[in-house]
């Protein structure tokens, strides 16, 4: 009886308006919860006192020169934000720095202030309906398409860098890897169950290995297994034929996945990065054509489901 009060009681204060408590302060920013935490940053959900609006805050600790990577990576994750302006791409609104005691001793913490979004992000996603995993896959390839369109390679896509929240709507996060054509990249990274060939083995990163980075995230949450590993083991290249030949067929996996789009994911997938779609706008196209002529065949309830 106590516990279905307590439900009602709780209901009744979300449809009323209520906020939770903030469990800490930093500076102007009410913290209401801690969403991740890694070994030199925290991402935390704030509230902010100007405007009452809550966001996500990415606090990276600074503790010596050789962490001052860290802040060249957050100033890089707000300049690439401010060239891109599409509704799948997670927006960066501003840095702010704090210096050591009586700002002595240089920048000791940055902090990101990013757009907040309510929701789960891909790696914790359990079994997609097709209908609606189509339409998240032809979001994602909208945001990553209008980032090439601005001449960005996100450079790390893999699930854990989507969220997806009400509505279904996604937003691809986390540009601290991404690259800005036409300037200089001193190392090439990744993750490596993600990593094209290529990039893998010449460090080469274009949009065909977006285009490979995006086929492996699609073959992840459809199949739920990872593509082969194409980094080199023991001083031996993964060649194209071995590669095949131990790249499974997605249907072979997932019998359920609609012919077209496994078709799709395979090509995305190709070794050859010639042999890949030219473009991620192409990519878009087929998977919004999918996802239409997925959507229509399902009723209006499934549809709000």
């Amino acid at each position: 009886m106590s516990v279905n009060l307590s439900r009602r009681v709780v209901l009744a204060l979300l449809l009323s308006g209520f906020r939770p408590m903030a469990i800490d302060k930093i500076g102007k920013f009410a913290v209401l919860a801690t969403l991740g935490a890694g070994a030199h940053s925290s991402i935390l959900h704030v509230r902010r006192a100007d405007d009452g609006k809550e966001y996500a805050l990415k606090v990276v600790s600074i503790d010596g020169d050789e962490e001052k990577k860290f802040l060249a990576q957050a100033e890089h994750e707000l300049r690439v934000s401010k060239m891109l302006n599409h509704p799948n791409l997670v927006k960066v609104h501003c840095l702010e720095l704090e210096k050591g005691f009586l700002g002595l001793g240089g920048v000791k913490k940055a902090r990101l202030l990013i757009e907040y979004v309510k929701g789960d992000t891909l790696d914790k996603a359990k079994l997609i309906k097709p209908a609606k995993l189509l339409r998240i896959f032809q979001q994602i390839a909208a945001g990553l398409a209008h980032m090439h369109q601005k001449g960005v390679l996100h450079a790390d896509m893999k699930p854990n860098n989507v969220m997806v929240g009400r509505g279904n709507v996604v937003k691809v996060l986390d540009y601290g890897l991404a690259w800005i054509k036409g300037e200089p990249k001193d190392r090439v990274q990744g993750t490596p169950e993600y990593m094209a060939p290529e990039t893998a083995t010449h460090k080469m990163v274009s949009e065909r290995t977006d285009i490979y980075n995006f086929g492996a995230t699609m073959y992840r949450l459809t199949t739920f297994q990872l593509p082969p590993s194409v980094l080199p083991a023991e001083g031996m290249k993964v060649k194209e034929k071995q590669f095949l030949g131990m790249l499974k067929p997605v249907r072979e996996l997932a019998p359920n996945t609609p012919p077209k789009l496994a078709e799709l994911i395979e090509q995305c997938l190709q070794f050859d990065a010639n042999k890949r779609p030219a473009t991620m706008t192409d990519v878009h196209n087929v998977l919004d054509t999918l996802a239409d002529e997925a959507e229509a065949k399902l009723s209006p309830d499934e549809l709000e489901g």
